[in-house]
C-alpha cells in the first residue's frame, strides 16, 4: 500500500537523531528518502549497542525505509554529485548548522538556482536571528536551556534531572514532518520552493511556557487539597539563554 508522500523524493543530510528520525517518518509516510552519509558513515552507525559493524542499534532505530548513498561532500566529486541529486529531488534535510551548510556551498541560494520546487530544511539548534545562531546543541542542552531538569526538580525528590529519552530531538524530528508537508502543500499552489528552519529551542519553548508565568510552586501545604503537585509547580529558572 502506498502512502501520502508516494512520488516524494527527501534528499536526507542528517546523522545521529533528530534529522534522521523526521526523514525516517517522511519515509512511513511514503516518500523516497536517500540518505547520504560521508565515507566514513552516520557516527550513529557506531555507537552501543552493536551486533554487527556499522549497524548500531540507535542507527537502526531511525533509518528505516531509507536508500543509502555515500559522498564525500568535501570533494568537488561529491558536491557534483549531489547537486545533481538535487535537481531530481522535492526536498532536502539537514541538522548541521547553516554555518557549516554554507561553508559546503550547499546554501538555500545556491540548491534552489538549480531546483526552484526545492523545499530546503534545517532542523539546528537555535533560530538565526539570535546571538546564539552558530552555537552547536544537543538534547541535553536544550533541556537545560529550557529549564526542564528544574521542572522535574519541583515534582521529585528536588534535584533537577534531565528527561531520560531525548525528548527535544524526537519532538523538534516531528515538527520538522508537519513543515515539510505544509510546504509541499503549498508548493502545489504556487510551483515553487521554500526554505524552512526549524530550531530546536525556539520549537520547544512554547511546548514549556506553562509553567513559565510566575504559577506559584505549590508543592507544601498551601496547595488546594486534591490538587496534584505538577499541576501548577514553576520552574526555578527558564530560558536563560
Amino acid at each position: 500500500m502506498s502512502g501520502p508522500l508516494e512520488g516524494v523524493r527527501v534528499i536526507d543530510l542528517t546523522a545521529v537523531l533528530m534529522g534522521p528520525f523526521a526523514t525516517q517518518t517522511l519515509g512511513d509516510y511514503g516518500a523516497d528518502v536517500i540518505k547520504v552519509e560521508p565515507p566514513a558513515g552516520d557516527t550513529s552507525r557506531w555507537l552501543v549497542p552493536v551486533k554487527n559493524a556499522g549497524m548500531a542499534a540507535p542507527f537502526l532505530h531511525v533509518n528505516r525505509n531509507k536508500r543509502a548513498l555515500v559522498l564525500d561532500l568535501k570533494a568537488p566529486a561529491g558536491l557534483e554529485a549531489l547537486f545533481r541529486l538535487v535537481k531530481t529531488a522535492d526536498v532536502l534535510i539537514y541538522n548541521v548548522r547553516p554555518q557549516a551548510m554554507a561553508r559546503l556551498g550547499l546554501t538555500w541560494e545556491a540548491l534552489s538556482a538549480v531546483n526552484p520546487r526545492l523545499i530546503y530544511v534545517g532542523v539546528f539548534g537555535y533560530g538565526q536571528d539570535g546571538p546564539y545562531a552558530a552555537k552547536p546543541a544537543y538534547d541535553d542542552l536544550i533541556q537545560g536551556a529550557l529549564a526542564i531538569p528544574s521542572m522535574v526538580a519541583t515534582v521529585g525528590d528536588g534535584v533537577p534531572r534531565y528527561v531520560p529519552v531525548a525528548m527535544i530531538d524526537r519532538t523538534v524530528g516531528l515538527a520538522a514532518v508537519g513543515a515539510v508537508s505544509a510546504a509541499l502543500y503549498r508548493r502545489e499552489k504556487t510551483g515553487v520552493g521554500q526554505a524552512i528552519d526549524v530550531p530546536m529551542f525556539e520549537t520547544m519553548v512554547p511546548l514549556c511556557a506553562r509553567r513559565a508565568h510566575g504559577w506559584p510552586d505549590l508543592r507544601t501545604a498551601d496547595r488546594p487539597a486534591g490538587l496534584p503537585a505538577h499541576a501548577l509547580a514553576r520552574p526555578r529558572a527558564l530560558c536563560h539563554v
